[in-house]
């Protein structure tokens, strides 16, 4: 199925399996990549050595197109860019909206940019800065997530802009899929359902509580660090919206200091880093010491698989998957479905 998509990055199918901390790492970008879609390797957890090493541990089990998703407000962003620059990697994918500066700097050296947007004047102001596509978040996606559903913000993006548009935020299957092309977007991205495979390597036993989840299950909580943050709940996350702010900053700073130890970060730099995703809200100190080391609590359920020390971040789809295909697998039911919906669609006219 070709889109303006699949003609931008060069994959041979209009679906990207999204940057996930912890989750993205080479196994599941190769595998996805090889299956068709847009792979993206997820670096806000890695050092500059750890991305390199992955970066082309992915070039040794793929020879298709893949992406690296930055942290567009990183202390070291701009070293990360020179690193997927000179690494030779076909797309950079961003969280948070980057700089004119290093939009420039990526697009001079032939790296498709596309950033990932929760409204619709964002989008507006990274196409006017010169991003190749940009990826449209609806609130039913998992991880940071705003308030507007995909179905009302994807046709905000596509009429708003002149980009490639990639709906993101409720999408697990074909039928999905034909809906965005609907909508006018070029393709879909995802990522529960490909942490929901079986090239993923998150724990066996935290898939299951995945795959157990119901749409309820999955929810909306600021109680981690203080911004929409969507997620499995669990004992942690009703743990932290029953906790006082005395009781919370306890526990952020014994989780702050795990990451500090990991990550080799001073506390400077933590707090820093926590007090730059605030984003005009009002946080405790207990949420930004959170907010600077969510990596941590993500690590413990994703690599370590204590679902009682970590949080799950979750879109709404993973009330409604119930398997664990590969990425093969899965791409290839994906687009048969597809194909069969349009072929319906077209009878009935």
């Amino acid at each position: 199925m070709e889109t303006a998509l699949t003609r931008l990055v060069g994959v041979r199918h209009p679906v990207v399996q999204t940057g996930m901390g912890w989750v993205a790492g080479p196994r599941l970008v190769s595998a996805a990549a090889n299956a068709g879609a847009l792979g993206i390797l997820a670096s806000a957890t890695m050092t500059l050595d750890q991305l390199r090493g992955a970066i082309r541990e992915v070039g040794s089990r793929t020879d298709a197109p893949f992406g690296v998703n930055l942290r567009a407000d990183a202390g070291d962003a701009g070293d990360r860019v020179r690193l997927i620059i000179d690494e030779g990697v076909r797309v950079a994918s961003f969280a948070l909206a980057p700089s004119r500066e290093l939009i420039a700097e990526l697009k001079e050296a032939g790296v498709v940019v596309i950033p990932s947007v929760g409204a619709r004047r964002h989008a507006e102001k990274v196409a006017a800065w010169g991003a190749d596509a940009v990826i449209v978040q609806g609130g039913e996606g998992g991880g940071h997530t705003g308030e507007v559903a995909t179905t009302v913000l994807l046709p905000q993006v596509v009429d708003a802009v002149r980009i490639p548009v990639v709906a993101a935020g409720g999408f697990f299957d074909g039928r999905g899929l034909v809906a965005a092309l609907a909508y006018g977007a070029a393709g879909v991205a995802m990522g529960t359902r490909f942490l929901l495979t079986s090239d993923s390597t998150v724990p066996d036993a935290v898939k299951a509580r995945y795959l157990a989840a119901t749409v309820r299950n999955v929810t909306v909580t600021t109680a981690v660090d203080g911004l929409p943050h969507r997620m499995l709940r669990t004992d942690l996350v009703d743990s932290l919206e029953r906790s006082g702010r005395a009781r919370a900053l306890v526990h952020a700073v014994r989780r702050a200091a795990g990451f500090r130890r990991l990550s080799g970060l001073t506390w400077r730099r933590m707090v820093r880093d926590g007090l730059a995703l605030k984003h005009g809200k009002e946080l405790s100190w207990s949420q930004v010491l959170l907010a600077a080391n969510t990596p941590m609590l993500l690590k413990s359920a994703m690599v370590d698989g204590r679902t009682d020390l970590g949080v799950m971040a979750s879109g709404q789809v993973a009330g409604v998957i119930d398997d664990l295909p590969s990425c093969a697998e899965l791409m290839e039911r994906i687009m048969k479905e597809a194909q069969e919906v349009r072929e319906r669609l077209t009878a009935v006219r």
